[in-house]
């Protein structure tokens, strides 16, 4: 039996997309309309990444598209999807993580994507079992590649964050979605960025209490840019629907507050919020305790880069403070035969992922086939992008954290989770030992270290070694994306060498 265009044949793809969020689902499927084959690799089980998340299989929810925003955008993507894998136009890889990228040195196509099966911590074997837990890597050779790649949370810390029932706004959204459960009964949302709202409106449509949003900036500064507003009158719809939602359940909505302490002994129970000045510094005299058992915190999202970096793509500093892969108007990044849509390019949302998407895949088709077609689409394309983008840009520079917000924290407030690296003793290898960037930090106190490899400390290390709140946050490079076993390496020979 023949093999179909999009199976594992040895013949390279025309593209490799990685990640099926937003902007790769788009990707995939409008590269694989224009007549190319796409191979689709993504870490979750289901295509849809973290916006579009499904309830576990075994918990049997019947209406998964009222817990999401634009669901029908998301089942004309996975209806395009499943079409084209009927066909062999589109092979998706699911659970399957890309743990480096190499540049091929045959003629076996550009790139070799290597992956390894995504097996949760909890599910590795125990040392010395033959079993790794671990399905064996496989590669994936390519002639074009797309990066699409997501974000993870930022977390500002501040005395308590670690206990029980402090999680990210995200991840509450994530266990409503996929879980179908709620972090607690009265949920306190906290941070600063849009993420806030939608969260606050997701946790009370499930039944939360939500007494208070918090958010530590002001919305002031959008009436002073009114361009991009009036440019994206579907964003300030959205947000009205969002605040007419909180507005029918009584939330509450406090702007330049914050959440600088969190109380509780097996969960929280409590928290100290309050007022900031423009620099995030706590105004003395305004504290107060709110009562919860539960609060999702988050101060915007963080762009994955670890696999553009590695390739050698040249980033920027987004208006946020993130860094953001520097594209140009067709998105290809500075690597030849690169491209990136969505996050990865600055934070933007749903929208502009999906149009991303679809804008790189016109664009790879035009760079491969040379169809003018997929390049006229392209074109009209970026108009849209650009709007959007601008709306991105605008909302980046409104939430970025303010300078003077490590002022929440105490000596003994732990900053890398990981590793349990407190606020002091970041402090003390800058003060004593004369760290001046976050690599030497590290080095003298292990902050980053740990599973994370400092996703999550990462921000908060390189502000307080700076001595600047609202330090931009680096683009580290690793040689590996991921944690990967010795033996997936040891089964790896890489390309060139006997």
């Amino acid at each position: 039996m023949p093999t179909s265009p999009a199976e594992p044949s040895g013949a390279p793809y025309d593209l490799a997309v990685v990640g099926a969020g937003p902007a790769g689902l788009a990707a995939a499927v409008t590269a694989a309309d224009a007549g190319l084959t796409v191979a689709l690799v993504d870490a979750e089980p289901r295509p849809g990444g973290q916006y579009y998340r499904h309830p576990a299989p075994g918990l049997g929810a019947r209406r998964p598209e009222a817990l999401h925003h634009g669901w029908p955008a998301f089942t004309t993507l996975e209806t395009r999807l499943r079409q084209h894998k009927q066909v062999g136009r589109v092979r998706h890889l699911p659970g399957r993580q890309v743990w480096t990228i190499q540049q091929s040195c045959d003629h076996a196509g550009r790139w070799t994507l290597l992956t390894t099966a995504t097996v949760p911590p909890h599910d590795r074997a125990a040392p010395g079992d033959q079993n790794t837990g671990e399905a064996p890597g496989e590669s994936v050779p390519a002639h074009h590649l797309l990066l699409a790649t997501g974000t993870y949370e930022r977390q500002l810390p501040f005395p308590g964050w670690t206990l029980p029932g402090v999680v990210g706004a995200g991840g509450a959204q994530a266990m409503i979605k996929s879980g179908l459960v709620l972090p607690g009964r009265r949920v306190i949302v906290a941070g600063s960025g849009p993420l806030l709202l939608a969260a606050a409106a997701s946790l009370s449509a499930a039944g939360a209490r939500v007494p208070y949003v918090l958010e530590a900036s002001s919305y002031l500064p959008y009436a002073r840019r009114p361009g991009p507003l009036l440019r994206n009158l579907g964003k300030l719809a959205e947000g009205a629907r969002h605040a007419a939602a909180l507005a029918r359940r009584r939330v509450g909505l406090r702007t330049r507050t914050a959440v600088v302490q969190a109380h509780g002994t097996d969960r929280v129970t409590g928290v100290t919020v309050a007022r900031l000045d423009g620099d995030w510094r706590p105004l003395p005299g305004t504290e107060q305790h709110l009562s919860c058992d539960a609060l999702a915190v988050g101060h915007g999202l963080v762009p994955q880069l670890e696999l553009a970096v590695e390739l050698g793509c040249a980033t920027r500093t987004a208006p946020d403070g993130t860094p953001a892969l520097v594209v140009d108007s067709f998105l290809r990044t500075s690597v030849e035969g690169v491209w990136a849509a969505g996050e990865t390019n600055g934070v933007g949302g749903a929208q502009l992922a999906l149009c991303e998407g679809e804008l790189a895949a016109h664009a790879v088709a035009a760079a491969a086939h040379g169809e003018t077609t997929a390049a006229r689409t392209a074109a009209a394309l970026r108009t849209r992008a650009t709007r959007l983008r601008a709306f991105a840009d605008l909302m980046a520079r409104v939430h970025r954290p303010g300078p003077a917000w490590p002022q929440w924290l105490r000596g003994d407030t732990e900053i890398c989770r990981c590793e349990e690296i407190d606020a002091s003793s970041v402090r003390e290898a800058v003060d004593t030992f004369g760290a001046g960037d976050t690599r030497t930090a590290k080095l003298l106190t292990r902050a980053g270290m740990g599973w994370c490899q400092g996703r999550m400390c990462g921000p908060a290390v390189s502000c307080l070694v700076s001595g600047d709140g609202s330090a931009p946050v680096s683009a580290d490079r690793r040689p590996l994306s991921r944690p990967v076993p010795l033996v997936q390496l040891a089964r790896h020979r890489p390309q060139g060498r006997p």
